[in-house]
């Protein structure tokens, strides 16, 4: 399960990287936090852009059998995150994610490699 919970969270990562996502981060937090196995942490060039893709991850989450938890920060746009349950995914504007800085708040999370072009 824990192995097709990582091979999902890569295929987001992927899709995202399509979509035009800027600095796709996946952070591997299994053992490290109860929230979640996984976080995704992308950029997006502006709160349309960051709207657009929380829509699309969400139904390509649901295309691969993965329901929606529950979503926050849609209104404004400048941070958005979409709870997968498993998987978590943070859809910050530049200036939010210098200003919250998830990387560094979790900077002893286990980097997965992802072979994408971001």
């Amino acid at each position: 399960m824990k192995f097709l919970e990582e091979n999902n969270a890569v295929a987001l990562c992927r899709f995202l990287d399509f979509k035009k996502a800027d600095d796709i981060l996946l952070l591997d937090l299994r053992g490290k936090s109860i929230l979640s196995d996984f976080f995704i942490i992308v950029s997006a060039r502006n709160t349309r852009h960051a709207k657009s893709l929380a829509d699309d991850i969400i139904k390509e989450a649901y295309k691969i059998g993965i329901q929606m938890k529950s979503k926050e920060g849609h209104v404004s746009g400048e941070w958005i995150l979409v709870d997968l349950k498993d998987i978590v995914i943070h859809i910050f504007t530049a200036d939010a994610r210098n200003h919250y800085s998830l990387e560094r708040l979790w900077h002893d999370a286990k980097k997965v490699k992802l072979d994408i072009d971001s």
